[in-house]
């Protein structure tokens, strides 16, 4: 891989983990107040997938969306904004973090509702197939969405149909507060469940920005040369609570312990990549700091520009809707 893309590689990871740390500490001190579900600790699933498609490609993702929304190219500006409620915001300051869309940047949104993504994806590359075009429909979804039935339709409707489908299963390990292992028996896998459609699954560490990079260019390659769907199996964690800023022992939260925590923090996907970088003398710890430095003062600049901004005017309650 070339010097420079390496490099923006670990200016993205960096960017997002510092862009919602920022984000998770407004909403400490209550300046942000909408529902909102932070991706710290699984930003190489996000990065390393986005970094492998083109820009003409699209995304679909579910609640955890800041990262991805991030890594597909959205402003960090427009998504504070949102978060903030003001009409600066990429959905106008009236979706908040489970609601944002940037389709400049194909990234055509997020919502709350459990396997969605998987099967807008599926009706994008249906359009794609009819309209004999190359591009993908990619789609983010975390392994609980697995007990929905709409995910395995998509499943299924892809590989009948043979369309251009990435699925992307961020598997974290928990579907809200309740762990994998008492959701799954353990006589099976999601992986050899998928196998079952004939979808190829490409299994990966998704701590690891380069195998997930890697990862993707290969399912990609797959998907041209067969026009078959494919499915990226991420093996990931979050580091905060399922819903807001707060570390899940602050609260007493008993699902999982400090301990796996502190063992997944240890395989954070920023510092393995900085190590990465400076053991394949890439750039040294001086280097990595300007970076550090720089990407700190972007985050500040957009966070006190997005507090500036308006709120929506009440004159504008209806704006863009209509009558049913």
């Amino acid at each position: 891989m070339k010097k420079d893309f390496i490099i923006n590689l670990y200016t993205q990871l960096y960017f997002i983990r510092r862009a919602e740390e920022v984000m998770a500490d407004e909403y400490r001190v209550g300046t942000m107040k909408t529902p909102t579900h932070f991706g710290i600790g699984q930003e190489a699933c996000a990065v390393g997938v986005c970094s492998a498609l083109n820009n003409s490609d699209v995304v679909y993702t579910h609640h955890r969306s800041h990262t991805h929304y991030l890594a597909k190219g959205g402003s960090l500006f427009r998504l504070i904004a949102e978060l903030f409620g003001r009409v600066d915001g990429c959905s106008m300051g009236r979706g908040g973090s489970v609601h944002i869309i940037d389709k400049k940047k194909n990234f055509f949104g997020s919502s709350p509702i459990l396997g969605h993504s998987s099967a807008l994806s599926v009706g994008a590359a249906l359009a794609f197939k009819l309209k004999k075009s190359k591009k993908i429909a990619a789609s983010f979804f975390g392994e609980g969405s697995f007990d929905e039935g709409s995910v395995w339709e998509s499943l299924n409707y892809a590989a009948t149909n043979n369309l251009p489908t990435l699925f992307v299963c961020e598997n974290n390990l928990y579907a809200t507060e309740t762990p994998l292992d008492v959701r799954t028996s353990p006589r099976t896998t999601f992986i050899k469940k998928v196998e079952s459609f004939a979808i190829k699954v490409f299994d990966c560490d998704g701590n690891d920005v380069l195998d997930v990079y890697k990862s993707t260019l290969k399912a990609i390659k797959y998907m041209q040369k067969t026009s078959f769907p494919a499915l990226i199996h991420a093996r990931t964690y979050r580091w905060r609570e399922h819903v807001g800023p707060l570390w899940d022992y602050e609260v007493n939260r008993t699902y999982r312990d400090k301990s796996e925590l502190d063992s997944w923090i240890k395989k954070c996907p920023v510092k393995r990549m900085e190590r990465y970088i400076i053991n394949n003398k890439v750039l040294n710890k001086n280097d990595l700091l300007k970076i550090q430095d720089r990407v700190n003062k972007s985050i500040l600049k957009d966070l006190e520009k997005a507090r500036k901004s308006p709120w929506p005017s009440p004159a504008d309650l209806f704006l863009n809707t209509r009558e049913v």
